[in-house]
């Protein structure tokens, strides 16, 4: 029984009871309400029906960050498939792109293969780390080619794009690394990175994925990228000060304590729920919240909706986005470098490489040796520099000097040690 002291749009309180026969509601009633089907955002998820049962829906662009937490059987990877598959439904893989970092290598394998993702399904730690380094580099990036742009957002961004489309113009790119004839931008995506198992991540990889996470959760609204976090385990130690600070949405299905639902809501209630679904959900500023009946999804239909969008097209997956050496530490270049290949998706690195056979028959294999030793320093982004080449070719050079005793293998930072000693002058 809870009391609710004021209903939405009504001048009476309410106690709200549980059913005593639990009705199932599913994610195509939600999908298929005006509600759903009206909502002009890419980026709109269902999350049931709220306590007169009326669908419930979410702009996660207004989140603009998602904190989910509930206890095994509450319905949290049910809630998670609902939100995956309702921006699945809303957007196509050109406007939404999707990171799925999932540590229980059960929960969101399904996707694997549809359009949507940037790169595979990520179950190792370690490229989880490196997924969200991509991800910071990525915003820093298009903040730098909005400012360009002279726009706030990535709306503005896009509408400028499409503009001069219809001008019969294309915007050459500020960055390029080949100034004289730069390539086109293009429009640029939502990304959004869904964490199933938060707790996982935070024991393996530690204070650094916090920062991240803080880094992106702070400024990466307006550069079109956005969180959601997911935890079975809301402890302090998990969803800490920093992360709560700058994720206004929480999503709570119920927790086995007091102390749990005060984590996660900074408030108690969440203990009393009913499983299966049942959530409450705070929107930012709410203060009060709101409780949902969650949509339910089942595997088959998962896995129906995944057969579909594995038949329209294959993935077009970034290349280095779990390599780690995606985020070098030279300024500019990590990220012009990450920029290069999001705005091609692969297509002027191939222009660049197209002809190479083997890394033996570069022609430039000699030059950028020379450029490396010269420099003392072994990164991809430096060779793109002085070669004026795309980031797979540079990454083949790089590969074949390891092959021959040059340079080290990449360590866990993506950096590499010159093996050759200087030559004396």
């Amino acid at each position: 029984i809870r009391v609710v002291e004021t209903i939405p749009g009504k001048t009476t309180m309410a106690l709200e009871l549980p059913n005593a026969k639990r009705q199932i509601i599913r994610l195509s009633e939600i999908l298929g309400s005006q509600v759903y089907n009206d909502a002009s955002s890419q980026l709109t998820m269902g999350l049931g029906k709220d306590i007169v049962g009326a669908p419930m829906v979410a702009d996660l662009a207004k989140m603009p960050h998602c904190l989910v937490a509930g206890t095994t059987g509450s319905g949290k990877s049910v809630g998670i498939n609902a939100m995956i598959l309702s921006l699945l439904y809303k957007a196509e893989a050109r406007d939404v792109r999707l990171i799925l970092i999932d540590p229980k290598m059960l929960e969101m394998s399904v996707y694997e293969g549809i359009p949507h993702l940037l790169c595979p399904v990520v179950t190792d730690m370690k490229q989880a780390a490196n997924a969200l380094n991509w991800g910071v580099g990525e915003m820093e990036r298009r903040y730098k080619l909005m400012s360009k742009m002279g726009v706030r957002n990535l709306s503005g961004y896009n509408k400028k794009i499409a503009e001069a489309a219809e001008r019969g113009e294309k915007l050459p790119n500020p960055f390029s690394l080949t100034p004289e004839s730069p390539e086109p931008l293009e429009r640029l995506p939502f990304v959004v990175i869904v964490i199933d198992e938060l707790a996982d991540l935070m024991m393996v990889v530690g204070k650094k994925i916090e920062e991240l996470i803080a880094r992106l959760a702070q400024k990466a609204r307006a550069a079109g990228i956005h969180l959601i976090l997911a935890t079975q385990r809301p402890s302090v130690d998990v969803i800490t000060g920093l992360i709560k600070a700058n994720i206004p949405t929480r999503l709570s299905f119920q927790v086995s304590s007091k102390i749990d639902s005060r984590t996660i809501l900074d408030q108690m209630g969440a203990e009393a729920l009913l499983g299966q679904g049942d959530m409450l959900y705070l929107t930012p500023g709410g203060g009060v919240p709101v409780r949902v009946h969650g949509a339910f999804v089942g595997d088959d239909e998962v896995h129906r909706v995944v057969s579909y969008l594995k038949s329209q097209g294959e993935p077009n997956y970034i290349e280095g986005i779990l390599e780690g050496g995606v985020l070098e530490a030279d300024g500019d270049g990590g990220s012009d470098k990450s920029g290069d290949r999001k705005g091609s998706a692969g297509g002027s690195d191939n222009t660049h490489s197209s002809g190479v056979g083997g890394n033996e028959s570069d022609a430039m294999y000699d030059e950028a040796v020379s450029i490396v030793l010269q420099h003392r320093r072994a990164t991809i982004s430096l060779v793109q520099r002085h070669l004026r080449i795309g980031y797979n070719r540079a990454a083949r050079l790089l590969e074949q000097m390891e092959k021959s005793g040059l340079v080290s293998t990449m360590s866990t930072n993506g950096s590499r040690d010159i093996l050759v000693p200087a030559r004396a002058e």
